[in-house]
């Protein structure tokens, strides 16, 4: 890609870093066609775009129409999200592909990138994007961006943006399910990217959803419905960061609600269940010592102990009892 450094403030820290100026007709974003997009245009225009650069008032959309592979992967993140910040006790909330934007020192836009999603761990204490989109330096970075490399290539333009602006994390998927214009050499799969001083290095596991790793990550990502594996992680995860957080999920008012149900249910059931094996043990207990008395009775003397019991379970009435003990003695 031919650029032109120049200085400009971004980042977390907005320190002063070079960022370049991408020259018409040299683009690095395999998979994309350009269009031209004025400055003034920006604010009304519908299309979905990869990345647009107000020095050149060029646009890089991707030429093959949003596809289901694409969007399928790109929107599991909410709801898996959702599981998570359940189990932890605290919100998750996702931006989708909303502009994450790069002003000048005038206040005017630079450079705007969009991602196929936007996920942050703490909306209840974080600086949101508004409308606009992220606007760096007046609102936080998100926690994780993901792009999902369906029919581009984000390691050969795109994911320089994001170190240099100073995102923390970043994950590119690779969805199963391949498109026939998917880059040559692509594997499924899915690599997590997290900045360590100005440069990304791939890890094994996210540093945002602790224990979470990049297979585990893929395959949720790609299962048409949600298998118990999937399940089990997304409970590991939301109690890993509920453990370092001090919540769980009895600070998430709907899980809350049901756990209290299922324990009064399981409380009332349990309590039935116990006093009816309770009078059924103590009914055996007052058969048992009534049957040693009466076999240490000497008015049952001479009869069999089984023949006792039979007319103690036959008889009707203790005038019943005796009379059959009687006949047995005879």
């Amino acid at each position: 890609m031919e650029v032109e450094a120049r200085p400009e403030t971004a980042g977390r820290g907005g320190r002063s870093r070079a960022y370049p100026t991408i020259r018409r007709g040299r683009p690095e974003f395999p998979g994309c066609g350009t269009v031209t997009l004025k400055c003034d245009e920006i604010a009304t225009y519908e299309g979905r775009f990869e990345i647009w650069d107000a020095a050149t008032e060029t646009a890089w959309v991707v030429r093959e129409p949003t596809s289901a592979i694409h969007e399928f992967a790109s929107h599991r993140i909410p709801a898996l999200g959702e599981v998570i910040a359940s189990v932890r006790g605290s919100p998750i909330t996702c931006f989708g592909s909303m502009d994450l934007e790069l002003l000048d020192e005038h206040g005017e836009r630079r450079r705007i990138l969009q991602a196929d999603q936007s996920v942050y761990l703490y909306p209840e204490r974080a600086r949101l994007p508004d409308a606009r989109g992220m606007v760096v330096g007046k609102h936080d970075f998100p926690d994780v961006v993901l792009e999902v490399d369906h029919t581009t290539d984000v390691h050969r333009g795109k994911l320089w943006f994001y170190e240099e602006w100073g995102f923390s994390e970043a994950w590119v998927e690779v969805p199963e399910r391949e498109s026939p214009s998917c880059p040559t050499g692509k594997r499924p799969g899915l690599t997590i990217h997290l900045l360590e001083g100005d440069e990304y290095r791939s890890a094994r596991e996210s540093r945002a959803f602790p224990g979470w790793t990049a297979n585990e990550i893929h395959t949720a990502l790609n299962e048409p419905v949600r298998s118990a594996l999937t399940s089990r992680v997304l409970d590991r995860v939301g109690r890993t960061l509920g453990a370092r957080d001090g919540t769980g999920p009895d600070d998430t008012l709907w899980l809350r609600a049901h756990r209290r149900e299922g324990h009064a249910r399981g409380w009332t059931e349990g309590r039935a269940k116990g006093r009816t094996e309770g009078r059924a043990e103590g009914r055996a207990e007052v058969m048992a010592a009534l049957r040693r008395t009466l076999l240490a009775s000497s008015e049952v003397s001479g009869v069999a102990d089984e023949a006792i019991i039979d007319a103690l379970l036959e008889c009707e009435d203790p005038a019943d009892f005796r009379a059959r003990i009687e006949r047995l003695r005879r």
